[in-house]
């Protein structure tokens, strides 16, 4: 655990609190750090709880966002958040949640108060969150859990992109592919075309966002050759249960990110963000830095 980052620019940093033995969350710890390092973010990684009250007593800065690594089911407890709460009053705290807690987080968030990301959006979610606060909004963790659905998000999204790349999309049926589509002008992309089916092997978008259902051998066969036959083609795979094995497989086929289902605005944009940056000249800090 390095604290020296931490205290060297605390208003600026982020805490992780928990364990990174989990092969999903070490997964999504590792692009979180490469998030943060664009951003000029310092991460204190802390695997005890304790720790960090210990620190928050001592240090009366308040650090950015704090995320607790959820393992399991009632990894947390509420006194737990009430206790990091009082610590940094007003301090922005989210849970990152493993497969294990997947189906829970589908039926509402466990810690009132608390919003719960699942682990592959994480790096989308908190890129869109610092983009936000770097143009001075407030974000969408300064509203209430009810305000945060897709459509009324607008007023507090973050400035898109000056130059928005150009996004095709591929998804099974027509109506999943509308779906997404509908998404990429909100997350500060522009459609180039919808399809059905399997991405073609000439695309010359900026992006593609390719539903795929669930990853399998013949999916990874396809992204491989599509990754080969356009290098400059950034790919997001969607898919309905993403599992560490089988994003990793994608990732090493040649998928920039994976993405799962509902997919939320707030990631795509994030994730959109996030690999277009260089292609789009926004450097390390985005359009205003």
């Amino acid at each position: 655990m390095d604290w020296v980052s931490f205290q060297a620019d605390a208003s600026r940093a982020a805490i992780w609190v928990g364990g990174t033995e989990h092969d999903e969350l070490r997964l999504s710890l590792d692009w979180l750090q490469a998030t943060l390092a664009r951003w000029k973010t310092p991460l204190a990684v802390c695997v005890e709880f304790d720790d960090v009250i210990f620190r928050a007593t001592h240090d009366p800065t308040t650090p950015r966002l704090a995320i607790l690594a959820t393992d399991r089911p009632a990894r947390w407890t509420l006194e737990d958040a009430l206790r990091l709460s009082c610590a940094w009053p007003l301090l922005p705290i989210v849970s990152v949640a493993s497969s294990l807690v997947d189906g829970r987080r589908r039926s509402g968030p466990a810690l009132p108060g608390i919003e719960e990301i699942p682990w592959y959006d994480l790096p989308g979610r908190v890129e869109t969150w610092l983009a936000a606060w770097e143009n001075g909004r407030v974000g969408t963790l300064a509203v209430p859990n009810a305000s945060r659905r897709d459509e009324r998000l607008l007023g507090i999204l973050p400035a898109t992109a000056s130059k928005p790349p150009s996004v095709a999309v591929v998804a099974p049926t027509p109506l999943e592919a509308d779906g997404l589509a509908a998404m990429v002008p909100v997350a500060g992309g522009i459609v180039s075309a919808t399809r059905c089916g399997r991405p073609r092997l000439d695309e010359t978008a900026s992006v593609l966002v390719w539903d795929v259902g669930a990853i399998s051998a013949d999916t990874l066969g396809w992204l491989a050759i599509l990754a080969a036959n356009c290098p400059q083609l950034a790919i997001i795979v969607v898919e309905s249960f993403p599992r560490c094995d089988s994003v990793r497989a994608a990732l090493e086929a040649g998928a920039g990110a994976v993405l799962g289902k509902p997919v939320a605005v707030e990631a795509l944009m994030g994730t959109l963000r996030r690999l277009t940056s260089a292609a789009d000249g926004l450097g390390e800090r985005g359009p205003d830095g």
